[in-house]
């Protein structure tokens, strides 16, 4: 079946759903720095620090649009996640005085399972991997009547992420190239939509899900082993965000767990800034040498979540 989503996911339609969604996300700020602060050649680099966003990811500004453009019934939503997403429905189905259910695999992070209960939803926690939640939660779906909130493969949602596209517009002046990182493709799809210059996504090298519908020229099973699992790596991409994808991505890079880790570590160590696995993701991309931006080129990286306890306060002095 063909879907309808390059038509329905533009650039006028992102920035009518940036101004719905406005009063309920934050505008996460963008913070300029200089790559030679990286230890490579000196050249301007910005990071969108979407991690300060409610519920501590990206993932919010979906959750708002779909609440806010599709009717909600009494028995509330139900979400399947890897965690940030699960996160972000908790948290909208909060502010908007409906019940969310979310199905999250074992491999979820503690921090995030704390989240989504510190928000009030219900939660299950079931299987192995996100598919497993996914299979789960569409069984309390056929039963409960709740309204599916995909982790990613809705127009809403990519409507509600191409906002992150209307920010930067705003806040970097000139042209930008926009990295970020993609599991589904949720996120990804609404930047190449509401983004007018070049978008490249970053994947982990063990979870290619883009990369391999990309190069088969549609969606396909990928492995889902990174250490990004609990937020980049769906069996594979969506029938919906794969076609908005393919029609304006500019490329899909690979990097590996260990270029991932060293991207979180020059953030903390660089910059004080603590994000997750996922959230590092597309800046490896530069640090690893997969991305070589020109020198007067402007690449804005995406820092998506920091649902993470890489930092513990509790022994601090």
């Amino acid at each position: 079946m063909t879907s309808t989503a390059p038509e329905l996911v533009t650039g006028a339609e992102i920035a009518r759903v940036a101004d719905l969604i406005k009063p309920y996300v934050r505008a996460t700020p963008v913070l300029l720095a200089d790559r030679a602060d990286f230890g490579l050649a000196p050249g301007p680099l910005a990071f969108k620090l979407e991690f300060l966003q409610h519920s501590g990811s990206f993932k919010a500004r979906g959750a708002f649009a779909n609440l806010l453009l599709r009717p909600v019934p009494a028995a509330g939503v139900v979400a399947a996640s890897g965690g940030n997403h699960g996160a972000a429905a908790a948290y909208a189905a909060r502010a908007m005085g409906v019940p969310a259910h979310v199905f999250v695999p074992t491999v979820s992070s503690p921090a995030k399972i704390q989240r989504i209960r510190g928000y009030g939803a219900s939660l299950v926690v079931v299987g192995d991997s996100y598919n497993d939640a996914l299979a789960a939660s569409e069984a309390f779906r056929a039963t409960s009547g709740a309204l599916r909130l995909h982790a990613f493969d809705e127009i809403e949602t990519m409507l509600g992420t191409g906002s992150i596209a209307v920010e930067v517009a705003r806040q970097v002046p000139g042209p930008t190239t926009l990295l970020a990182a993609v599991g589904g493709g949720g996120l990804l799809g609404g930047l190449v939509a509401g983004h007018p210059g070049p978008v490249i996504g970053v994947e982990p090298t063990g979870a290619p899900t883009v990369r391999r519908a990309l190069d088969a020229g549609s969606p396909v099973d990928a492995a889902v082993g990174s250490v990004a699992i609990d937020s980049l790596a769906p069996l594979r991409v969506g029938v919906n965000t794969y076609p908005v994808i393919a029609a304006g991505v500019h490329d899909v890079l690979l990097v590996s767990d260990d270029e991932i880790r060293a991207a979180q570590r020059a953030l903390w160590e660089t910059l004080r800034v603590v994000v997750e696995p996922g959230g590092a993701t597309a800046f490896a991309s530069l640090l690893s040498g997969r991305y070589a931006p020109a020198p007067d080129e402007v690449p804005v990286f995406v820092l998506s979540g920091a649902n993470t306890t890489a930092v513990d306060f509790s022994s601090s002095p």
